[in-house]
């Protein structure tokens, strides 16, 4: 099984239930595991999937509108790179590093996992 991941994808958005998330933005790291089959052995571009399409489409979707919670823009993305992509299986992780939860050092995020 053949996995094409992005790491740390940084995508400005207005995402959140607060105003000022949504009226300022911040800054959101999307991780994405794809999973192709066998697809890309051939060593063939056009046989797999293109890593820079994957990235474009994770911005896309996360600029085409607002959401409040990061569970429903995970599930967006996932749901449309495994249609669009024709993939097995998707895993999206989305965190917001400027965020601290409960005022203390550390990470806020979600992910999704489909099918």
């Amino acid at each position: 099984m053949i996995t094409i991941e992005l790491r740390a994808l940084r995508v400005f958005g207005h995402h959140g239930v607060h105003e000022h998330e949504k009226r300022d933005g911040q800054d959101f790291l999307f991780d994405v595991d794809l999973a192709v089959g066998a697809r890309g052995a051939s060593d063939r571009l056009e046989d797999t999937v293109d890593y820079s399409a994957l990235a474009r489409t994770v911005k896309e979707l996360s600029d085409e509108r607002s959401y409040d919670l990061l569970e429903a823009l995970a599930t967006a993305i996932a749901d449309e790179l495994l249609q669009r992509f024709g993939a097995e299986r998707v895993l999206v992780r989305i965190t917001k590093p400027g965020v601290r939860p409960g005022g203390l050092d550390g990470v806020a995020g979600v992910s999704v996992s489909k099918p």
